[in-house]
């Protein structure tokens, strides 16, 4: 293990720019902005509920909540964090988004293919916060391993044989790269060993026994996979092979990870699974994730996978996923909030947070106008990062104002019923947005708001869309 470098990494996100596009509306009352809810919608199922919605399509990956009861992870492999351990990783995720933040304005066009291929996405919590899971082939013969896969890095990694370090344990049996004919390591000098720089915000090392490119991948809360960079075949669906798929192979992975087999790289950099298949898939895809544990999503590579009444908000290609948030609405009332307050940190999507986090001045003015409206309620005691907590112990149902956000270009996006509260038990359920410490911090949107959407990233077409009721 001399021989493997250890070098702190980075996420990375698209920037968003946005353009004057349709309104999402919900299938609630418009006039009214109310959502009646079930309080036990709070609690958790034990029956898997798989979505039929798209199901058919060519290509579809599910996704599914990793602690759920679709998971195949075992309860004594993969213990269930609760609510306060979830919230406390998804911070330190914030963190360490907001201290290696780096934007970077330029745009690429691209000439790209139109094949499409889905999988099935599936929801875990893992590298600090609530990711999501999905299943693929590598290698030949194909072996099966799951992994969370990320919109917030770029690198795809995996566990491999023999550990030379360390490996933690996972569901289906470590990746032997020796077992592969198609696995072959990539030398310190190959033009994608230097790629790495940019996809991890690392320099490479090199083995000097074998002159084996190294990589560095760590995360917020700490964990990091070190190990060779390689390449093999990747089989996303039976009919959908990428030949040649560069990915590391971790020799030492350390850290919270557990149960699944390593991340799937979603972000921009030419080394992400995305830029890998540009030829075949063009740079679009989209994934749905669901609104409960128990129940599944999708991730979808390439064109015309996506939903109607998609509304679309433009993106750049750039280094980072982010949109343009420009106003609130609580119960369709807009709130009085500055634009420079949005525009002063900017705001980035990110498949990999929780919980969106607000400038300090916009979530003050989100939590006065929800308390408002929901004054019949008694309040309780805060959860770590929530201030807005509700006892709902004595009562079936509840009456909750919608909540919208208006991203640039004129896109309102009505948050689903499941994205307003989250519920730790039935006598402490929380609004489920965050203030951050002041207004500099960047925003991020969360995973746990994007749930039902599908949500379509176009890269050559420049735009971010969301289509209401992707999954349920």
């Amino acid at each position: 293990m001399n021989s493997l470098l250890l070098i702190s990494s980075s996420f990375f996100f698209f920037l968003v720019v946005a353009r004057k596009q349709h309104v999402l509306e919900t299938k609630e009352d418009i006039t009214n902005h109310y959502h009646i809810l079930q309080t036990v919608s709070f609690l958790p199922s034990s029956i898997c509920s798989r979505s039929t919605k798209g199901h058919k399509k060519k290509g579809r990956v599910e996704v599914v909540h990793k602690h759920g009861p679709c998971s195949t992870f075992s309860k004594d492999m993969v213990k269930p964090l609760s609510v306060e351990e979830i919230l406390s990783l998804d911070q330190n995720r914030v963190k360490s988004i907001n201290s290696r933040l780096t934007i970077n304005t330029d745009s690429k066009n691209n000439t790209l293919g139109t094949s499409k291929t889905t999988l099935p996405a599936k929801s875990g919590i893992t590298i600090g916060s609530g990711n999501y899971i999905v299943t693929v082939g590598l290698g030949t013969p194909k072996k099966d391993l799951t992994l969370t896969f990320d919109t917030g890095s770029s690198l795809t990694w995996i566990q491999c044989q023999p550990c030379a370090g360390s490996c933690y344990a996972q569901q289906e049996p470590i990746f032997e790269p020796a077992s592969s004919t198609t696995y072959s390591n990539i030398s310190c000098t190959a033009p994608e060993c230097s790629a790495l720089t940019s996809a991890t915000g690392n320099q490479p090392g090199c083995a000097r026994s074998s002159s084996r490119c190294l990589y560095s991948a760590t995360y917020g809360d700490g964990s990091f996979s070190v190990g060779y960079f390689g390449k093999d075949k990747l089989t996303i669906t039976s009919e959908d092979v990428i030949e040649d798929f560069y990915l590391g192979c971790g020799q030492d992975n350390e850290g919270l990870f557990t149960g699944f087999a390593g991340l799937l790289g979603l972000g921009p950099d030419e080394l992400s699974l995305v830029s890998q298949s540009a030829d075949k898939y063009g740079k679009v895809f989209s994934y749905c994730l669901p609104s409960r544990p128990s129940y599944t999503g999708f991730l979808t590579f390439g064109k015309g996978v996506a939903t109607n009444n998609v509304a679309y908000t433009p993106l750049s290609n750039v280094n980072f996923y982010g949109i343009e948030l420009e106003a609130i609405f609580v119960g369709g009332k807009n709130l009085a909030i500055s634009p420079t307050v949005f525009s002063r940190s900017g705001t980035i999507i990110d498949s990999g947070t929780v919980i969106t986090r607000l400038p300090a001045t916009a979530y003050a003015a989100l939590r006065q106008a929800f308390r408002a409206e929901m004054t019949k309620y008694t309040l309780t005691k805060p959860l770590r990062i929530f201030d807005t907590c509700y006892d709902f112990s004595n009562t079936t149902t509840v009456t909750v104002p919608s909540i919208s956000m208006l991203l640039g270009g004129n896109t309102r996006l009505d948050i689903p019923n499941q994205g307003i509260l989250l519920g730790n038990e039935i006598s402490q359920v929380c609004l489920a947005f965050a203030g951050n410490e002041d207004d500099s911090d960047v925003g991020i949107f969360g995973n746990f708001q994007h749930k039902t959407f599908e949500v379509v990233y176009d890269l050559p077409g420049g735009k971010l869309g969301f289509a209401s009721g992707g999954c349920e």
